[in-house]
């Protein structure tokens, strides 16, 4: 398992932030949305720009959500989403997930999408969701698992770059195949095996406008985010490599049959 502290391997270049605003409760929580009521009060946990933070709070409209981030440059982006559509049962603040500064027993909901992948110590984060969460309420986390992704067709170097993400992400002190770990993770926090429920949900990139985006964002992701500088820094990939990786993301993405999926663990936690 990884240690604490970790880098965060995507950084918020603009390449990243196009994938992160994409999201939303209904592509990115969807185990979760049901078991959402007017009136809960949700902690969602390495919000990134806020919008799948935003989405909760028209859930819970008799509620408030609390949106959290290490950084300060992107709860700034949040914030303007909030505003942007006009939501006032929301705030956004800068904590760190290993050390909440929250009360014990505070929310109904402690959520976190593809954040524990990114944690040096998962469980302490997990622990800490945990203890900030009222009696009988949620743990609900789900994470990609790098190595269950599949496409096709399977073009030449893209399962290399995989690999190298993998690698660079663990250098990071992170875990990219998190997915099929958080259950575990979740029962070493000290919560419940029997009050864990286990699901897995998948992000499909089929049509050609889907596979363009989703091409185009990690062919300049890869040369552009701070990953190229981490793969570099680490000895992992060389510029020239770098730039070969993102020419196979646009290889793969110009195919006619081109078809990616991403797998994700999902868990609610019942505390």
């Amino acid at each position: 398992m990884a240690q604490s502290p970790a880098t965060y391997t995507s950084g918020h270049h603009a390449s990243v932030l196009r994938s992160h605003t994409w999201r939303t409760a209904a592509n990115s929580a969807p185990y979760l949305v049901p078991l959402l009521r007017p009136n809960m009060h949700v902690l969602d946990v390495g919000c990134g720009p806020g919008t799948i933070t935003a989405d909760f709070s028209t859930l819970v409209p008799s509620g408030s959500v609390v949106g959290i981030d290490m950084s300060e440059e992107v709860l700034e982006n949040a914030r303007a989403e909030a505003i942007k559509r006009g939501i006032g049962n929301i705030k956004f603040e800068a904590e760190d997930i290993e050390k909440l500064r929250y009360s014990d027993n505070t929310f109904d909901v402690a959520h976190a999408h593809q954040v524990l992948q990114h944690v040096g110590n998962p469980v302490q984060a997990l622990r800490e969701m945990q203890r900030v969460v009222r009696p009988d309420g949620i743990v609900a986390c789900r994470d990609a698992d790098f190595g269950a992704m599949t496409w096709f067709p399977d073009v030449p170097g893209l399962s290399d770059f995989i690999a190298l993400y993998q690698k660079v992400a663990r250098h990071n002190g992170g875990e990219p195949d998190a997915g099929r770990r958080i259950h575990a993770w979740a029962r070493e926090a000290g919560l419940k095996t029997e009050k864990i429920t286990k699901t897995a949900g998948t992000w499909c990139f089929s049509t050609k406008e889907e596979v363009g985006w989703w091409s185009g964002m990690w062919a300049e992701r890869i040369i552009k985010s701070d990953f190229s500088k981490q793969a570099m820094g680490a000895g992992l990939a060389d510029e020239e490599e770098l730039r070969r990786f993102s020419e196979v993301w646009k290889d793969w993405g110009q195919r006619e049959d081109a078809w990616f999926v991403l797998v994700h663990g999902e868990i609610i936690c019942r505390v």
